[in-house]
């Protein structure tokens, strides 16, 4: 058989190759210690360094600015307590030699008519001098006198109130709550207590028993349920409909004439025939064209089909054009493509030389490690 001569490579360690490598890897770690030097105890024992000792911290005020605004405050109201003096200004003597404040009237210019222009073109109107004349008035201001208020106002500015700063606590609804529980617990000791009273032995010579109440036996009751009240509802109605029915046939069954009311209308009068000119000169009836429906649905099937032809004609139109732009733009690609796909070699690029300078850092001093637990704090 083939499959005697097939060999697959083995992928999975065994057990021996993966010890032998944890083997290798221990011994790779393992630890070998150094030679004590004994330079070390010459110098003396190792004890820890002091640390060194900080000054002391300078308390330094807060310069806080509520206390900036407080002094502002306080300096505001000494200002405003001081005491006012009211000192009286002397009467204006103008006010009793003639009026003072009311504007005097002006005499108003006489409105002088003029006749409207209907003759001009550009229809605009022409200043007249005396207009020109008004314009180049200026007019003259008057300043009206100051008035006299007697005392001047000094508003006073309204009072900034802080707010007292309470700490919030229970500690005044519990004292409260304590008073009141002892106020109670004295209100019941103050009541009186009542006194037991044993009650009398009773006698058992004579024993009374209760009497034995006898109930009257309960009376059976007919039902009233309300599909009775509909049934019996249901059944008058329907004898009262049976009787109007044998009533009304009773009625039909019974002959009666009718009156003669044919004596009383008016004779049958034939209507005049409203013929055609032609039908009226030949005497006979002229043939009518006719069309048929398979005619009219002829026509409306031709109608649809040029309808159809034409749809698809436009498709087929649309569809050729787009085939038309797809073959444009893949030729177009394949030029693209065999354009990019020629090779082009790059320049040699040319770079700085590297230039090796020699490190400026010292060499690395070789320390003892010191292994020693024993001088350590």
């Amino acid at each position: 058989l083939l499959t005697k001569q097939r060999f697959r490579p083995v992928t999975c360690k065994t057990t021996a190759e993966l010890e032998a490598e944890e083997m290798e890897k221990i011994q790779q770690y393992k630890f070998k210690a150094r030679e004590l030097n004994h330079k070390i105890f010459e110098g003396g024992p190792l004890l820890p360094k002091k640390p060194p000792v900080k000054e002391l911290t300078q308390p330094i005020g807060f310069e806080l600015e509520i206390e900036k605004r407080i002094q502002e405050r306080e300096s505001k109201k000494q200002q405003e307590e001081e005491h006012f003096e009211f000192h009286s200004r002397p009467c204006p003597t103008k006010i009793l030699e003639d009026i003072v404040g009311v504007p005097e009237k002006k005499a108003l210019p006489v409105t002088v008519p003029k006749s409207p222009v209907f003759t001009l073109k550009s229809r605009t109107r022409m200043p007249s001098r005396d207009e020109e004349k008004e314009k180049e008035v200026v007019p003259v201001i008057k300043a009206n006198p100051m008035p006299h208020y007697g005392v001047p106002f000094k508003p006073k500015m309204p009072e900034q109130r802080h707010v007292e700063v309470c700490p919030f606590s229970f500690d005044a609804r519990d004292r409260e709550r304590q008073i009141q529980k002892e106020k109670k617990i004295e209100e019941l000791q103050k009541e009186e207590v009542p006194k037991f009273k044993a009650l009398p032995l009773p006698y058992f010579d004579h024993v009374k028993l209760p009497e034995k109440k006898v109930k009257n036996p309960t009376q059976p009751e007919p039902f009233s349920l309300q599909i009775d009240e509909r049934g019996a509802a249901k059944l008058q109605s329907w004898k009262q409909q049976l009787e109007e029915d044998l009533k009304r046939q009773k009625e039909a069954a019974c002959f009666k004439a009718r009156p003669n009311t044919v004596v009383y209308q008016e004779p049958f009068v034939p209507k005049k025939e409203n013929k055609l000119l032609s039908e009226s000169l030949s005497g006979s009836i002229v043939p009518e064209s006719f069309e048929l429906a398979t005619e009219k649905r002829a026509k409306e099937r031709q109608e649809f089909e040029k309808r159809l032809a034409y749809i698809e004609a436009i498709r087929e139109r649309h569809q050729e054009q787009v085939r038309q732009r797809q073959e444009v733009r893949e030729k177009e690609e394949v030029a693209k493509l065999r354009q990019e796909l020629v090779h082009k070699a790059n320049p040699i690029r040319k770079y700085r030389s590297v230039e090796v300078k020699p490190s400026d850092q010292p060499l690395t001093m070789p320390k003892s490690p010191n292994f020693s637990d024993r001088f350590r704090c």
